[in-house]
């Protein structure tokens, strides 16, 4: 169980003390975009360390609309909006109290609509205010791992939080050690029309975000993200000389499906930009947990990957035509 030495955030820590001696038959993710793309890698770690609790990660409106039959009494629904005004995500939360469930707003701001529909707020930093520890990745891999822990005694609880106490130094050493080649991509990839990101397993929420966020969102460059696994079920016909990937090798057990997308496309692609979690200094990670945290650190480095491609591209990533604008 909880190992009270461990110095979890109190906000995580007062949902674990809610779950003792509560049955949870499901845990649901739900969000949408950036705030989706962060559930992925802790449904990865669900899938790996659960030993009977499902788990599923929805957008905010089919999560409604699709109406799972089992979700009650005995779910555990954590949701996630940085401005805690998505109204899809609001409008979960609602539903899933409605139904019984226990839920969890993840948020920026804690006077939000969504913190004031969930049963249980978790407050996250963002930018400057923020570190590896209190982001929203630190905050919701402290309660995926203590969820396992409160429910089903697993043992890696007390090492994630110690592991995510050291994340920040991981991520200052690798914006270091990528700081020349975030600044090379932008200047190389500021004109193309098109830039793919692949990845896989704990990592393919980070590639969808990048996606999504950044290149759509951002910059308004065409992207989609592609999993390893798929590569090989059509998406590979797009490879040639010309066209832009971003491919993420991770260290957790899904790495084989990278790497083979990777030999791949060296024989046929030439703009490959490749980051991989081997060449990570993550010196203070649990040894067992390094697979879960390097999503963490490529996502801050792809930041800089981001922020670079921005400048060079005199297109700031604050710059949007509908979000926020128009009504939709």
């Amino acid at each position: 169980m909880v190992n009270s030495q461990v110095v979890v955030d109190p906000q995580v820590k007062n949902v674990l003390d809610a779950l003792k001696g509560r049955t949870i038959n499901h845990v649901y993710f739900v969000a949408c975009g950036g705030s989706s793309a962060i559930m992925y890698p802790n449904k990865y770690i669900m899938d790996r360390e659960a030993k009977n609790i499902p788990s599923d990660v929805y957008s905010s409106n089919e999560f409604i609309h699709r109406n799972p039959r089992k979700l009650g009494e005995n779910s555990l629904v954590i949701l996630c909006s940085m401005s805690g005004t998505t109204p899809e995500t609001v409008n979960a939360a609602v539903f899933a109290r409605q139904k019984g469930a226990l839920t969890v707003g993840f948020t920026n701001e804690p006077a939000s609509p969504l913190a004031q529909e969930s049963e249980f707020v978790v407050k996250y930093e963002w930018g400057t205010e923020s570190i590896a520890f209190n982001t929203n990745l630190g905050l919701l891999y402290q309660l995926t791992m203590g969820v396992l822990n409160v429910l089903e005694g697993n043992d890696k609880f007390e090492k994630m939080v110690n592991s995510l106490s050291n994340t920040q130094a991981a991520f200052e050493k690798a914006e270091k050690q990528f700081a020349e080649r975030a600044t090379q991509f932008g200047q190389q990839y500021k004109d193309e029309k098109v830039i793919y990101t692949m990845a896989s397993g704990a990592n393919y929420g980070i590639a969808y975000s990048y996606t999504t966020c950044i290149l759509l969102e951002m910059q308004w460059i065409h992207s989609n993200a592609i999993h390893s696994g798929e590569y090989f079920h059509g998406p590979f016909e797009i490879i040639d000389k010309e066209v832009p990937f971003i491919i993420l090798l991770g260290i957790d057990e899904t790495r084989p499906l990278d790497e083979r997308a990777l030999d791949f496309s060296k024989k046929y692609g030439e703009k490959l930009v490749v980051l991989d979690a081997k060449e990570l200094d993550l010196e203070g990670i649990d040894e067992e947990l390094k697979g879960y945290i390097a999503p963490l650190v490529l996502n801050y480095v792809l930041r800089r990957y981001a922020e670079q491609l921005a400048e060079a591209r005199n297109h700031p990533l604050s710059k949007r035509r509908y979000m926020w604008k128009v009504e939709y």
